[in-house]
């Protein structure tokens, strides 16, 4: 989840960017912005985030100035220390809006919030698109096979034989049903788009599990999960605590 800060209370700002951090490591803070002025011109010339925490008053305005000159399609989560600009927080496209101090269950419950509102979006969309999904998903070929280079062989691996995807020191191994390790090429992004979603699921950065091979699932700390396969890794499977949800959904599909 790429997300970016809008506040000029440079200790307010480095609280929320380590608390977002601590609340699940898929949270990348991409920028720390201080004014309307410097977050005007960083979302003109960079790619959208999926998420923005502002704060309202900062030292050159209000940071709905911001969003009338530049149009994004982030969501926003408003973050201040006064009520009185609720109505406008709600009328620029803000999800949420927490008083400060914020506190940890606080925010929690507003990225938790963001998901659901996100995972609505994609299920309307979905609906409204079903006809078109549904000839898209036909003519979609997943990869049934994918080729190995391995000490001097080429070795075709049936995609339904691979257990788990995983990064171990920058490379990239696939485990197959056979309980063989094969280091390969590709990067996880396009293991990820060959791979049928209905089938395998990405647990976290550094992870691609198929379902046929889970044994077990147990809780984790931190409200993350931990997976057991039939073959054992050398790291723990966890599922991310942002993936914990799609991922339980996905199981029982």
């Amino acid at each position: 989840m790429r997300v970016i800060i809008i506040e000029d209370e440079l200790r307010t700002a480095q609280q929320l960017k380590k608390m977002l951090e601590a609340l699940d490591n898929e949270i990348i803070v991409e920028a720390v912005l201080h004014s309307v002025a410097s977050a005007t011109e960083w979302l003109k010339d960079n790619v959208t985030p999926e998420l923005i925490f502002s704060d309202i008053q900062l030292s050159d305005g209000l940071s709905f100035e911001i969003f009338k000159e530049v149009q994004t399609e982030a969501s926003v989560i408003f973050c201040t220390a006064f009520d009185e600009y609720a109505i406008r927080a709600f009328e620029s496209n803000s999800i949420d809006y927490l008083l400060k101090p914020i506190e940890e269950d606080m925010l929690q419950n507003s990225v938790e919030k963001y998901l659901r509102y996100k995972e609505h979006l994609i299920s309307s969309a979905q609906q409204v698109s079903n006809r078109n999904r549904v000839i898209q998903q036909m003519d979609t070929s997943y990869k049934q096979n994918i080729l190995v280079h391995y000490r001097e062989k080429i070795i075709p691996i049936r995609v339904m034989d691979i257990q788990v995807v995983y990064v171990l020191n920058g490379v990239v191994n696939i485990v197959t049903s056979a309980a063989t390790n094969y280091p390969v090429q590709y990067t996880i992004e396009q293991l990820e788009s060959m791979f049928n979603p209905q089938q395998f699921f990405r647990v976290n950065r550094k992870c691609i599990v198929n379902r046929d091979f889970i044994v077990n699932i147990e809780h984790y700390f931190n409200r993350k999960l931990f997976i057991s396969t039939k073959t054992e890794l050398p790291e723990k499977i966890i599922v991310s605590k942002i993936r914990v949800q799609p991922f339980l959904k996905w199981i029982e599909q």
